[in-house]
């Protein structure tokens, strides 16, 4: 069973659970929260893997990329999330400078759920 910390929606920062505690996501969400975040990375914002996230500075932003390049990069990145069998990226949209979307995740158990970011 794969956990992570749970994040608030809105403002993507740590929650507390009922005692007070840092809460826990458990599976499905967790791991289309993992998804949301790890295309919320930047490639080499992680100072222990350099390599994970998307190329945001290198092949998109300041660029006119195709979106067809973006949804790519998008779904390569959700697949190196643990647990994740398929990425779909099946809406993205540029909009006063702000790069949002929504992939659709197939677990390795079949479970379906999505991530937006």
């Amino acid at each position: 069973m794969q956990k992570t910390l749970l994040l608030d929606r809105t403002v993507w920062d740590l929650v507390l659970d009922i005692n007070g505690n840092i809460a826990c996501a458990t599976e499905p969400y967790s791991i289309a929260q993992d998804v949301a975040s790890a295309v919320r990375t930047f490639t080499g914002e992680c100072w222990y893997d350099t390599s994970q996230g998307v190329p945001y500075w290198q092949q998109i932003l300041g660029q006119w990329p195709p979106m067809i390049l973006v949804k790519s990069r998008i779904e390569q990145t959700a697949l190196t999330v643990p647990g994740v069998k398929a990425a779909t990226c099946d809406f993205l949209q540029f909009d006063n400078r702000q790069l949002t979307g929504r992939i659709l995740i197939t677990d390795s158990d079949g479970n379906e759920s999505e991530a937006s970011f």
